[in-house]
């Protein structure tokens, strides 16, 4: 009932068709539907580093546009369809790390870029043509001599780099016994280039910020958005920050999200907005630095707590409902222009040590100029939350955000989440607003 080209992530569009979709590394399992034929403009398809699994499915031929192909690290087996030799237009074929067998056909071969490793597919030692189109053909024996010679420079050479590396570890070992123990943080390349003003806010090195997230851990993360993850980190003065790094700001979704976000927050100041205190850029890196908030998001205080862990009583949630209305006004009336936020939800909601809401994650806003149109190039925002004129039409203005407001209500007098899947199972609404008509 709506236009994929405006409401649905990984998808992108051109002249109102699909051309790519980028589903990699989300957990897909189970078999590729028939039905993506229909896209029959698709030019890339990113199905990496899921759990799918059965044959490669022949249809794909039909996909007779398509230039990017990435199966890579799945549980495909059987062998390469013939068919498949019709995809004429294939610039990367990338079908690593599953379990296929059988031969490939000759003309994949021809593909710019092309990758069969760690499959039994007949190719590299098993035929005379590469498995990967970066690396050669399999030498003929007579220069396997050669090869021998090779291999014992390759193996000289490691060993001499060896004791390099020692000699560096003790005299990094010794530095280090020896330094002083405030450290000192060394600007690594690119850290200037960005020629965004940021007034007052503090740059912090990429090392610093390096150190006090524990070189971003996984274990130190403790959020994670469409633009990338956000880290807990401890400065050297014992300051706790929460670290939003930017994973890929080449992007301009993303690039644009950074610029975005820092702009809003320089100039929306409020007690229940989300305070930025600094920034870091380099060449490859693009991070925000907020404040700590230990009390975490409201979601977490209505649904993911701990047993020893306080929860929120009708007074708190009473207080976050007029704290999120104080910051979405100020928004909306005080600044100019005015901001939506476009993504309001107790996720977004944060809790600082007084439990006073704190109103977060302006990477999905949009600064309003009240002269232009509100017409918006794709819908932002989150399933369950998004008013329903905005996902059909893509225009937003303040009601967007006060339709968000009222689910986000719903959520704190129930404590259940905007979208539950689990309420099929009962034949009731997944929608949480659904849902609560009923009642």
């Amino acid at each position: 009932m709506v236009s994929p080209c405006f409401s649905w992530s990984h998808v992108t569009c051109r002249n109102g068709h699909v051309v790519s979709l980028a589903l990699d590394s989300i957990g897909f399992s189970g078999t590729l539907s028939p039905s993506i034929v229909k896209l029959k403009y698709l030019v890339n398809l990113e199905l990496q580093n899921n759990k799918l699994q059965g044959t490669l499915p022949d249809y794909i031929a039909n996909l007779t546009s398509l230039q990017y192909l990435n199966l890579a690290n799945n549980n495909f087996i059987g062998s390469v369809p013939p068919s498949w030799a019709q995809l004429s237009t294939l610039k990367h074929l990338d079908l690593s790390s599953n379990g296929l067998t059988g031969s490939i056909p000759m003309q994949l071969f021809t593909v710019p870029v092309f990758n069969f490793s760690n499959t039994q597919l007949l190719c590299g030692s098993k035929l005379e043509q590469p498995c990967d189109s970066k690396s050669d053909p399999p030498a003929p024996a007579a220069s396997n001599k050669k090869l021998e010679l090779a291999k014992v420079a390759q193996f000289a050479s490691c060993g001499a780099f060896a004791l390099l590396c020692l000699g560096a570890i003790f005299t990094y070992r010794h530095h280090q016994l020896h330094k002083q123990k405030s450290d000192v943080f060394v600007d690594v390349s690119g850290e200037d280039e960005s020629k965004i003003s940021f007034g007052q806010l503090r740059r912090f090195s990429w090392r610093e910020l390096q150190v006090a997230t524990k070189n971003f851990s996984e274990s130190n993360v403790i959020g994670q958005g469409g633009f990338g993850k956000v880290y807990k980190g401890v400065l050297s003065d014992n300051t706790k920050i929460a670290v939003k790094r930017l994973t890929d700001y080449h992007n301009p979704g993303g690039e644009a999200a950074f610029e975005r976000e820092v702009h809003l927050i320089s100039v929306a100041v409020h007690r229940n907005l989300l305070r930025l205190i600094g920034f870091c850029t380099t060449s490859t890196e693009r991070i925000l630095v907020y404040p700590f908030m230990e009390n975490l998001s409201v979601a977490y205080r209505l649904r993911d707590l701990k047993a020893d862990e306080k929860g929120l009583d009708w007074d708190a949630r009473k207080r976050v409902a007029f704290g999120t209305a104080h910051g979405l006004e100020y928004l909306h009336e005080q600044c100019n222009p005015k901001i939506i936020h476009r993504d309001l939800k107790a996720a977004n909601i944060l809790l600082d040590d007084e439990f006073e809401a704190v109103l977060g994650d302006f990477g999905l806003a949009k600064l309003v100029d009240t002269r232009m149109t509100h017409v918006t190039t794709q819908v932002r925002g989150t399933m369950g939350h998004i008013a329903p004129e905005y996902l059909s039409t893509g225009k937003s203005s303040e009601k967007t955000d006060v339709f968000g407001y009222g689910i986000t209500l719903l959520e704190l007098v129930t404590g259940q989440r905007a979208v539950d899947l689990s309420r099929l199972e009962e034949e009731e609404d997944v929608l949480l607003i659904d849902h609560v008509k009923l009642l």
